[in-house]
């Protein structure tokens, strides 16, 4: 990671470099969103191909191939959008503006160095990469947010694309699983929220562990569970998920929570809680073809848990 950063820092001009860099202890590191709004940090657009090919090179450091390729996607998915909202010609200008694959944003805080404390940040329109690194060998990559509007293309070259399919496929296969008793504990609310809980909060508490325990599980349920969590996991590159999987399975136990219809195609949502994690997938804008998901870690989340380490141990010298 350190040596992408630097070398992509490398090839930017001095307006550009103040555009994408900030120091570690900046505010703008924790101000994450996922809509599309006004954003500091170095856009894509601004950018020579050289310059975008190697924020790619950054973006692809962090994640898994999965991960990787659902990014991507979802970028790309701002074209679709804009063709659909776009049809006006009076109002394509205006709209192009807000829906375009160039328009996310690379953040640096702090200087990328192999042994150093540091982070990084990629985010636009229903994408947010977090990471935090500390001593170049403690790494913390939450929030982790994805989004995808249309959730599936219904039209065009790309008709049928589900770039977060399987996350909500996955959740409806175990919901509908449960037997009445199970699906009674599971049920939360009739009317699905029309956003995640948390939303983009810069620090989240554990919600009210609702929902079914796994240990209320049968044996293939509970698989079914531990295959949803690897989905959101598996995002990020191996070593990463595989350090977030041990943390998970010596933190149980772990709650799923449903609400709205469980039916394709109606307003959904779920939840997945452990004692140091949460999970939210919600899918009810847009005549439910619009889902937002999000994994995030209570105390892990910007590496606040190894950076208080950090200050501990620096206040102890």
């Amino acid at each position: 990671m350190a040596e992408v950063a630097t070398l992509l820092l490398s090839v930017l001009t001095p307006e550009q470099k103040a555009k994408a860099t900030f120091a570690f202890e900046d505010e703008e590191r924790v101000n994450w969103h996922f809509i599309p709004r006004e954003r500091k940090g170095l856009p894509l657009k601004e950018m020579t191909p050289q310059q975008e090919l190697l924020s790619h090179a950054l973006l692809n450091t962090g994640l898994g191939f999965r991960g990787a390729a659902k990014a991507a996607t979802i970028m790309s998915l701002e074209e679709v959008l804009y063709q659909i909202e776009g049809a006006d010609e009076a109002k394509r200008a205006a709209v192009r503006l807000k829906r375009d694959p160039e328009q996310y944003f690379v953040s640096i805080f702090g200087t990328p160095d192999a042994k150093g404390t540091w982070g990084w940040r990629i985010e636009g329109h229903h994408l947010s990469l977090n990471f935090t690194i500390k001593d170049g060998n403690l790494l913390r990559a939450t929030p982790t947010f994805m989004g995808t509007n249309p959730g599936e293309v219904r039209q065009g070259n790309l008709s049928g694309l589900r770039v977060l399919g399987k996350e909500e496929d996955l959740g409806r296969e175990l919901v509908k699983s449960l037997d009445e008793a199970q699906f009674k504990t599971a049920f939360v609310e009739t009317v699905a929220p029309k956003e995640m809980i948390t939303a983009a909060e810069k620090r989240v508490n554990p919600l009210k562990p609702d929902g079914l325990s796994e240990a209320e599980l049968k044996p293939e349920q509970k698989a079914k569970l531990l295959e949803i969590i690897r989905e959101y996991t598996d995002r990020l590159r191996p070593e990463i998920a595989a350090e977030t999987w041990a943390d998970i399975e010596k933190n149980g136990p772990v709650f799923f929570a449903w609400a709205g219809s469980k039916e394709r195609g109606e307003p959904h949502y779920y939840r997945i809680q452990g004692k140091t994690f949460l999970i939210e997938y919600d899918n009810v804008q847009n005549e439910a073809n619009h889902p937002h998901s999000v994994f995030r870690s209570f105390e892990g989340d910007f590496g606040r848990d190894i950076l208080a380490e950090h200050a501990k141990e620096a206040h102890g010298k």
